[in-house]
């Protein structure tokens, strides 16, 4: 074979160990030899240009990669500051208050043929930027025209706890249904729609757990005991429970819902795809079964997209997109958002 070099690759103390050559020396013996404590190793002409040229290439994908990662980091900290803008809202509370707005409509209107806003994880406050979708209490979100609520429960001995995936959200479900309670016992031409799911635990078994928390702390008369879609007039003062766990179909089923949840999204690049597919399920929802209720999640999230930044992205094209339909006869259904502001939600609640 031929002759063999002695070769030191500069690029082995940056990158990491290149694989080894195999070749044959001079009396076809297998080579394959590395100098402890050195990178050094016995390769031919042809291996190493090979070899060099991989490594190239990953260097070049490494270096887009970190480009994006960086990028898409320095993007999502500008959502950090507080601010009211544009249909998004990362303050304390509400810039105005829509507590009443259900009063005024037909008691004859079904609750699929309303446009409602809602919160999606209605409750996730707590876990830093990667985890928190909403910013506004419970109280403040039902005081400030919020109808759709979206609540996740971890089941651990019966005991319901609210829940961001992993991150406790420092409160029980006993909080929710009070809150909730004392809104509707406030404003009693309103009705509440909650989607309770289990969320952290696997017990598949939070059905007699829910069940007696609302028996302990809600009225059971103020509770919507049906698994059909009732009318508004059937509603008012009740929570109207949508249910997203086995068990009893004693409430609505979530399943049975035209649901678009297209919530991951990787990075900040991803924001178009998200857009689309909410864009696209109101326009199914304006010209949809009116006896079916829609329900569209602008949120979205992902490990280089925090749901504040992309709430910064989409709620505007959100309000943009309502305020050009404006006047039209057409009704969108649910749509669970992330950091709403109180123009995005009166706008949503003008089309009843």
């Amino acid at each position: 074979m031929g002759r063999v070099r002695f070769v030191e690759c500069l690029a082995m103390g940056r990158h990491g160990d290149l694989p080894r050559a195999n070749v044959q020396g001079h009396r076809g013996q297998r080579l394959s030899r590395q100098k402890p404590g050195c990178n050094i190793a016995w390769s031919t002409n042809t291996d190493i240009e090979g070899q060099c040229r991989k490594m190239n290439f990953f260097v070049i994908r490494v270096g887009v990669c970190f480009t994006i990662c960086i990028c898409t980091m320095l993007m999502t900290a500008t959502c950090q500051v507080a601010t009211k803008e544009n249909g998004f809202d990362n303050t304390a509370a509400p810039q105005f208050l829509i507590p009443n707005w259900m009063a005024e409509i037909s008691d004859s209107v079904s609750l699929s043929d309303l446009s409602i806003p809602g919160t999606h994880n209605t409750m996730s406050f707590y876990g830093g930027n990667l985890v928190q979708c909403q910013t506004w209490p419970i109280d403040q979100q039902l005081k400030g025209g919020i109808r759709f609520l979206d609540i996740r429960l971890r089941n651990v001995n019966n005991n319901l706890t609210i829940h961001h995936g992993p991150i406790y959200q420092r409160a029980n479900f006993s909080k929710v249904i009070r809150e909730t309670m004392k809104f509707l016992t406030e404003h009693p031409r309103e009705t509440i729609l909650m989607r309770v799911k289990e969320e952290f635990s696997e017990t598949n078994n939070i059905h007699v757990p829910v069940v007696n928390y609302l028996k302990q702390y809600a009225n059971w008369n103020a509770l919507w005991i049906n698994s059909k879609i009732p009318l508004l007039g059937q509603a008012r003062g009740k929570l109207v429970i949508l249910q997203d766990y086995a068990g009893d179909a004693i409430f609505i089923q979530y399943n049975t819902l035209n649901i678009a949840d297209k919530w991951k999204v990787p990075t900040m690049m991803h924001i178009n795809s998200k857009w689309q597919n909410v864009q696209e399920h109101l326009n199914m929802a304006a010209v949809g079964n009116r006896q079916t209720i829609f329900l569209t999640y602008s949120s979205g999230a992902g490990v280089a997209a925090y749901p504040n930044a992309v709430a910064r992205q989409i709620n505007p094209r959100l309000l943009e997109y309502l305020q050009l339909r404006q006047g039209q006869n057409v009704r969108f259904g649910m749509i669970a958002m992330d950091f709403p502001s109180s123009m995005l939600i009166k706008t949503i609640i003008e089309f009843n």
